[in-house]
């Protein structure tokens, strides 16, 4: 896979996607914030309370008074406690819904960055990273930003009863602020390491599941293993180590913040020695401390989650920039099979040198085209420009006068019967893959697709028919069968055309009949087909031959003549090489 590095440009516009995505929640937010604000006000029951026993109930020895303010101050935590609950619950479905706008647009964006070669390395991990996303939003430490606020409140509040226990507090709330800062730099790269390792072993985990069968029977089990055990550990290691910096400072900001209350306390009682504050005030200075301290060592517990929403934010704006949403485009009618290729040149992924150059042919309803060259010549590129994964850097593919970008890609595709090199498929049952995965599949059309392919006996003949539960690996099938199963798939509804690259690669005898039958089908409908082949049994059925070598097409025509001019061009060569032999 060649990564594309988006440009400054393009991270822009992904940023500017996202926030707004996030202003659609807006008037959730100001729910959130004024719930946030009747919970901080009413934080402050308690140093009142406080001052009121030990100025009113105390001084008068009055019990009515006692309960009248007892009552009031639990009815207050009450509303404070509803208030909480309420701003929690509007926080997880504003993350919920950030989520859900969300989710098709990255899971698009992925596949198509990935499906086209042309993937930033976040494309790997955009869904994960909207999830980091979400977490960040509906956990507590996105409420402790609505809380900071609050905190000069409180510190202004404890001026008021003495200016010494004031700049105590805002002596206390500098050192966590620079603790804070420190924690934010010191974890960043631990952090970072830790993901980037996880990630690592994830990737070697599921190529290891992948491929059981291979490491089982050549023997690389405990190779393997050693491995992914390798990267495993310094996953962990690189996990402790975040955890450890993320623990001390988190260890660290409590104990200094229960220090500094008890801290409040001592200087308040001194002050009441002095007769310069009273009891109440004293104890009420340590609790509103606590108060506006409580925001601060929430950022600092709550780090690691913080920063990894901002990790995943910073992934998401580079994925969506430079992976932009496709235009909706003008709905064109089921086109015919007159594909036309003119002067097209088509530059790899990440490379700056073409792999087909200038290459224009034109092909009509009922034609099958052999593409045939040595290995690297081209064809397999041309196999993804045809089936649109891969976009011409110079000249057009037009599919009946239109070109392949002027169709909606789900439309596109249902126009097209791709058959890659390698096929895999998907979790699910034979019928669901042969459907392409539809949550409404079309049984009819599925039998119809296989039976097209010569898959529905070998179908049938299978414990669960087409319920056959299969997986990536092809689950009890064998490469043959996988194969014909591919094909079917590519045939599943009536494709315009089909793009069948090395297509008996892994098939037997009864495999290549079924490809030359499902070729003279699409023949005799007025469909067209391309074959990519090495072998001459995959091009019987083609009535023309197209020759690609070192990314040029050297000849395109009938069969028959394409074969007399390759043989004349190589007799030429020979002759040309014994010449030179004798002259030397």
């Amino acid at each position: 896979m060649n990564l594309k590095e988006p440009t400054q440009a393009e991270v822009k516009a992904g940023e500017a996607e996202l926030l707004g995505v996030r202003k659609r929640s807006r008037g959730l937010y100001w729910f959130v914030a004024i719930f946030s604000s009747f919970v901080n006000a009413l934080m402050l029951t308690g140093p009142l309370y406080m001052l009121n026993v030990y100025g009113s109930v105390l001084g008068s020895r009055s019990f009515e008074t006692l309960v009248a303010l007892s009552v009031l101050v639990a009815f207050m935590y009450l509303m404070m406690g509803i208030l909480d609950y309420a701003r929690g619950r509007i926080m997880g479905r504003i993350g919920a819904q950030f989520q859900t706008d969300l989710d098709e647009r990255v899971f698009n964006a992925s596949m198509r960055a990935k499906a086209s070669g042309r993937a930033p390395a976040e494309a790997a991990t955009g869904l994960r990273d909207l999830q980091a996303v979400q977490q960040s939003i509906t956990s507590p430490v996105a409420m402790a930003k609505f809380d900071l606020p609050w905190t000069a409140v409180f510190l202004l509040g404890i001026f008021i009863f003495h200016a010494y226990l004031g700049y105590l507090a805002i002596a206390g709330g500098v050192l966590l602020v620079a603790i804070a800062i420190i924690n934010q730099i010191s974890t960043k790269r631990p952090l970072e390491q830790a993901n980037a390792a996880t990630l690592h072993a994830e990737n070697m985990g599921e190529q290891l599941r992948s491929n059981a069968d291979t490491i089982q029977a050549l023997g690389m089990r405990a190779s393997a293993f050693q491995r992914w055990k390798d990267l495993r550990n310094g996953s962990l290691q690189a996990g402790i180590k975040a955890g450890d910096f993320a623990g001390s400072f988190g260890s660290l900001t409590k104990s200094l913040r229960l220090f500094l209350q008890s801290a409040m306390l001592g200087m308040g009682a001194y002050l009441v020695l002095q007769d310069q504050l009273t009891p109440g005030a004293m104890i009420a200075g340590s609790i509103l401390l606590g108060r506006a301290l409580a925001p601060v060592e929430m950022l600092v517990n709550q780090w690691p989650v913080l920063n990894r929403g901002r990790s995943g934010w910073r992934n998401l704006a580079r994925l969506l920039g430079s992976v932009p949403v496709v235009q909706r485009r003008t709905e064109l009618p089921t086109p015919k099979a007159l594909i036309v290729a003119d002067q097209v040149t088509i530059l790899p992924p990440g490379e700056a040198k073409a792999s087909l150059r200038m290459v224009s042919f034109k092909v009509n309803p009922g034609e099958a085209v052999g593409v045939i060259g040595p290995s690297g010549a081209g064809k397999s590129t041309l196999a993804r420009a045809l089936a649109g994964l891969w976009t011409p850097a110079g000249g057009t593919i037009r599919l009946d006068g239109a070109s392949l970008d002027q169709y909606e890609p789900d439309v596109l595709g249902t126009y097209i019967g791709y058959l890659p090199q390698t096929v895999t498929l998907l979790n699910g049952t034979i019928r669901d893959n042969i459907a392409r995965m539809s949550t409404t599949p079309d049984d009819a059309a599925v039998i119809k697709a296989a039976k097209r392919a010569a898959a529905h006996e070998m179908i049938l003949e299978l414990p669960e028919g087409y319920d056959t539960i299969v997986d990536s690996t092809g689950g009890r099938l064998s490469g043959g069968q996988v194969q014909r199963v591919g094909l079917a798939r590519a045939m599943y509804g009536d494709p315009v055309y089909l793009v069948l690259d090395e297509p008996n690669s892994n098939l037997d005898n009864a495999g290549s009949i079924a490809i030359n039958n499902a070729i003279r089908l699409m023949r005799q409908e007025g469909r067209c087909v391309f074959v990519m082949a090495h072998r001459p049994a995959a091009i019987e059925q083609c009535d023309k031959l197209m020759y690609i070598d070192g990314g040029l097409l050297k000849a395109f025509g009938p069969t028959e003549e394409v074969k007399a001019q390759i043989l004349a061009n190589r007799a030429q060569i020979d002759q040309g090489k014994g010449k030179g032999g004798g002259v030397a």
